[in-house]
């Protein structure tokens, strides 16, 4: 078995949506504090952790959109964990600058019940500058196919599946109305490309809430299709 990480790790140097704060790791209680609570010899480390929802390589739920929308907690784990993997490469697009992904890189693909994942290469400028400039991003068009087809969840190695231009948020509308969680600044999907796999980005179930961090990975199965 063959587990390919798809996480950034999560600290306060991470890219962050432009006027979010960055993650605070925070030792609430040393090891010496803590000492004088054990037997000679042991002791532990207690750390509080704060960060908004929307953080590193994280998950949206409906609520993130929709007041109605399904929140962490009430996602079912069919949707999150477990599920057969596709990888849409569009590197080469992105390379020559074309930057929206259309319906027609979906055409003709299994996406029903599928962990859709979209690799546009944009990793590479992870801690950069650059990451965090106009953005490879799904088209509404290609949301609308998503759902019709009924990919189970949707995953971008950017940090955001919509235009960041457009504020209207068209992909996020579509495919969180649609009940489908996207999975946003995945790394290393060139890994995954042509190969089979089980995609796995199970949420922490917080009640009310609508993003949270993820360790999101992929598990081999089968060689190239």
């Amino acid at each position: 078995m063959v587990v390919v990480d798809l996480t950034h790790p999560l600290d306060a140097t991470v890219p962050m949506f432009p006027g979010l704060p960055g993650p605070e790791v925070v030792e609430y209680r040393s090891r010496d504090e803590m000492a004088a609570a054990y037997a000679e010899g042991t002791s532990f480390v207690v750390h509080r952790y704060c960060f908004v929802g929307n953080s590193g390589t994280y998950l949206d739920s409906p609520f993130h959109r929709y007041a109605d929308g399904v929140d962490l907690a009430g996602l079912p784990l069919g949707r999150v964990a477990d599920l057969p993997g596709l990888v849409v490469d569009v590197r080469w697009r992105v390379a020559r600058g074309q930057l929206a992904v259309g319906p027609e890189r979906f055409a003709g693909l299994e996406l029903a019940g599928r962990a859709v994942l979209v690799c546009t290469g944009w990793d590479r400028f992870w801690g950069s500058d650059r990451y965090l400039a106009a953005n490879p991003h799904l088209t509404a068009e290609a949301a609308a196919l998503l759902v019709e087809r009924g990919a189970a969840l949707v995953g971008i190695d950017s940090w955001n599946v919509d235009d960041v231009a457009d504020l209207a948020r068209p992909v996020h509308s579509l495919l969180l109305r649609a009940g489908i969680p996207i999975v946003e600044n995945l790394r290393d999907l060139a890994r995954l490309v042509g190969q089979r796999f089980r995609f796995h980005a199970a949420p922490i179930p917080v009640r009310a809430g609508s993003a949270v961090p993820v360790r999101a990975y992929a598990v081999l199965s089968e060689a190239a299709h």
